[in-house]
């Protein structure tokens, strides 16, 4: 059985994907502890579901620091006392300094197939109709370490979707959050749960490779003799 992966949740809205991993915790179908809740904003309506789970909140507001790397700080600092080992970004808006103890230890899931449709300004809507205004055959979601760029750190695994003619901003959207998304980010964390996600350093870049699971990689082993 694998352990109880402890996590942080970060949410700046909804908080429907918050939702979709706690739903999937409950059936017993992902192997995390979510021990912190943290928003961008006391108005943010996904901390229901933190409340309605009795999992501790902490509202962090950029508006209160005068650097981003304060605000930073504290977002990080509140993920330390909780003890976690990851860092999920679930809708999250907010571009964070990523400090060294946390450096490859904070997942985000963008709403596309980066390195298409990403980076400052691709959120939300956004991405979907710049998705659609291409005339893209597929579409999908991608979940990827995050570093000090938006949408720009090593890539865990991605998930497609058909995009069709008559989609529009809105069925494609939700298409992507059901078919991709919802599936995407329970999976990457549970592979992360199981340890197999292992860095591959390759001249200046970073690759992530998945390892099979650990009764897999005994036959492989015994297929060594």
């Amino acid at each position: 059985m694998a352990k109880k992966l402890p996590i942080a949740v970060l949410i700046s809205g909804t908080g429907r994907t918050l939702k979709n991993l706690l739903d999937r915790v409950e059936a017993g179908k992902l192997d995390v502890d979510v021990r912190l809740v943290v928003s961008s904003s006391e108005r943010a309506s996904g901390l229901q579901y933190a409340e309605q789970n009795g999992i501790p909140m902490a509202i962090v507001k950029s508006s209160e620091f005068m650097t981003k790397e304060e605000f930073s700080d504290a977002v990080f600092d509140a993920c330390r006392k909780a003890k976690v080992e990851y860092v999920a970004m679930c809708g999250y808006l907010k571009l964070l300094a990523i400090p060294p103890d946390f450096a490859n230890r904070v997942l985000n899931i963008h709403p596309s197939l980066i390195p298409s449709f990403c980076g400052e300004n691709y959120y939300g809507r956004r991405v979907h109709d710049a998705a659609l205004r291409r005339g893209v055959k597929v579409s999908g979601a991608t979940v990827h370490f995050v570093d000090n760029e938006y949408d720009h750190g090593p890539i865990i695994l991605q998930k497609t979707v058909p995009v069709y003619d008559n989609d529009t901003v809105d069925t494609l959207s939700d298409r992507v959050l059901l078919d991709a998304e919802f599936v995407a980010y329970p999976e990457a964390l549970q592979l992360l749960a199981e340890d197999r996600v292992k860095f591959i350093e390759e001249r200046d870049s970073f690759r992530v490779r998945i390892l099979p699971p650990a009764n897999q990689k005994q036959n492989l082993a015994d297929d060594d003799f």
